[in-house]
């Protein structure tokens, strides 16, 4: 009963709020606050859920734009992670969304970039027009390198375009990090604590392409720290054994 009762909610829910967002991205097309607006939206659905989302380090962004790089596991992540979206942000995203009705108009009317990973040449000329875009307009990022979801799995290893466009753009990368969530279920009423915390920004000045793929893997190492230890948190705190 409690997973269709979560299920009708969560579908009335999406309804308005795309219809509310629809509405704004009509009047202020590809706004840079867009995507900040329909996060928070959507980091209210995570108490309907039965998800109660800890939030930490958000004060370490700072004001200047930034790559933010984050971990992917599953649908979740949009009312988790989304907690975590400040203003003046994007995200990049495959540019098969765009074929999804309503959704995929939405989400480039909100100003998201879209990217065609199935083609290098034309991937590299995206990233190169974000980076760009990053300096002109002092937008940061948000971008889930691994490229596909974890499903609970830790940290993947990561694809190389967030940091080469970080050190393109001469911005950091910001880490940010959701607990495992491949506890959680429709149909169980309490579905515990998902921490999700921002690190300190990983300074890029004076890197090289060259470097890529050792700050990838700095990243990813540093993410994977965080993640194994907010995870077993979560899991004690869920218990009730913190």
């Amino acid at each position: 009963m409690l997973l269709v009762v979560r299920a009708l909610l969560l579908g009335l829910i999406l309804v308005f709020g795309f219809v509310f967002a629809l509405l704004l991205c009509l009047v202020r097309p590809r706004h840079r606050n867009n995507v900040h607006v329909f996060a928070k939206l959507c980091s209210w659905i995570a108490p309907i859920l039965g998800v109660k989302v800890v939030m930490r380090g958000s004060e370490e962004k700072g004001e200047r734009p930034t790559i933010f790089t984050a971990n992917h596991q599953n649908t979740f992540d949009m009312f988790t992670l989304t907690r975590a979206v400040p203003k003046a942000t994007v995200s990049l995203g495959k540019k098969s969304l765009a074929w999804i009705p309503f959704f995929g108009q939405l989400y480039y009317l909100t100003g998201n970039i879209l990217i065609d990973r199935g083609n290098r040449t034309r991937a590299m000329q995206t990233m190169a027009k974000t980076a760009a875009k990053i300096k002109q307009r002092m937008l940061s990022v948000w971008i889930f390198p691994e490229g596909t979801r974890s499903r609970g799995r830790g940290i993947l290893p990561f694809k190389t375009g967030a940091f080469h466009t970080a050190i393109q753009a001469g911005v950091s990368i910001t880490p940010v990090i959701a607990s495992c969530q491949s506890h959680i279920k429709l149909n169980r009423w309490n579905n515990g604590v998902v921490i999700v915390e921002m690190l300190k920004p990983i300074a890029t000045e004076g890197l090289s392409r060259d470097d890529v793929r050792a700050l990838a893997e700095k990243v990813r190492e540093r993410m994977q720290s965080v993640f194994e230890r907010n995870s077993a948190e979560a899991k004690r705190l869920m218990l009730g054994t913190a």
